[in-house]
């Protein structure tokens, strides 16, 4: 959060050092994207941040969720395993590397839109499932990914963008027929 403009420094100035000096975050409610959100507000340099928060009803105990989950300790070559794994595949963290996959889809399909100038544009549904099992050996998954990433500990690959799709036909009316 920054000031307005000029006018707006001091009370933000005063804002922000008086929050610092009580130590104290500010609470608000906030419009935005079609609701209401419950915000704070904290100094941070010589800027505040606003973050959204959630209302008490949003807000659960996590036992309730993982009360299923049984309290069994894994194989000791199957955590030595996954910790190598990790350790390989670590990185450090580019956020360049993620996209908002919606938003990028969104734009594309806005842009095949005006492109298709008001004809219908017919898409291919890929549904995307897979048939089979689900069941995994575990110890053998790991084992293999641990044969990917070769012997010596490397950089994690960057994350690619999703494959864009081949543009989507569009849907040519046939000539009206005549009647006789």
């Amino acid at each position: 959060v920054v000031p307005a403009d000029d006018l707006a420094e001091e009370a933000f100035i005063v804002l922000r050092e008086a929050l610092k000096r009580t130590k104290k975050v500010g609470l608000g409610q906030l419009a935005m994207r079609g609701r209401e959100y419950v915000v704070s507000l904290k100094p941070c340099g010589r800027g505040m941040v606003l973050e959204t928060l959630r209302y008490a009803d949003e807000v659960h105990k996590a036992q309730g969720y993982f009360r299923e989950i049984p309290d069994d300790k894994p194989s000791e070559e199957l955590l030595e395993l996954a910790e190598a794994l990790i350790e390989k595949r670590s990185a450090d963290f580019h956020p360049q590397e993620f996209h908002d996959r919606y938003v990028d889809a969104l734009k594309d399909l806005i842009e095949r839109k005006r492109k298709a100038n008001g004809k219908k544009i017919i898409e291919d549904k890929d549904t995307g499932e897979k048939t089979g099992s689900n069941v995994v050996d575990l110890m053998a998954a790991l084992k293999k990914s641990m044969e990917k990433s070769g012997g010596a500990a490397e950089k994690a690959p960057a994350k690619k963008a999703p494959a864009k799709r081949a543009p989507a036909k569009t849907a040519t009316k046939a000539p009206a027929k005549k009647r006789a």
